[in-house]
């Protein structure tokens, strides 16, 4: 899975998804209403991206997963840093991002929950 292809999933999400770099050239930030729900390292290869994560499941992916570890520069109990290097398959990460996106809007409003965990 390329960095390209992340971005692209990202901004097909529900609600007001802006991507910035508030952090420096070379970290792509994807927030959902104002709210962080992907960081992405644009220099690094393999990519990696620090995804928001429930800390129970963050350990189970870390437990299950190699390319999986504790979010860098983050709350390493809600945040989990995957090496993009084909040993997940695009599914799971896909699935990964999902959750993250999910973890985020949790936070806010029911009224905003409702309109955008629908499908």
């Amino acid at each position: 899975m390329t960095l390209d292809q992340i971005r692209g999933y990202c901004l097909k999400k529900k609600g007001r998804i802006t991507e910035s770099f508030p952090f420096g050239e070379d970290v792509l930030v994807f927030k959902v209403n104002g709210k962080m729900f992907l960081l992405a390292n644009v220099d690094e290869h393999p990519v990696t991206v620090n995804l928001k994560c429930d800390p129970e499941y963050a350990i189970e992916l870390r437990e299950r997963h190699e390319a999986v570890r504790p979010g860098y520069h983050m709350n390493k109990k809600h945040w989990n840093t995957v090496t993009i290097d084909g040993s997940i398959s695009t599914k799971e990460i896909l699935e990964m991002i999902d959750h993250s996106y999910e973890q985020v809007v949790k936070t806010m409003s029911k009224t905003v929950q409702q309109r955008l965990l629908t499908k």
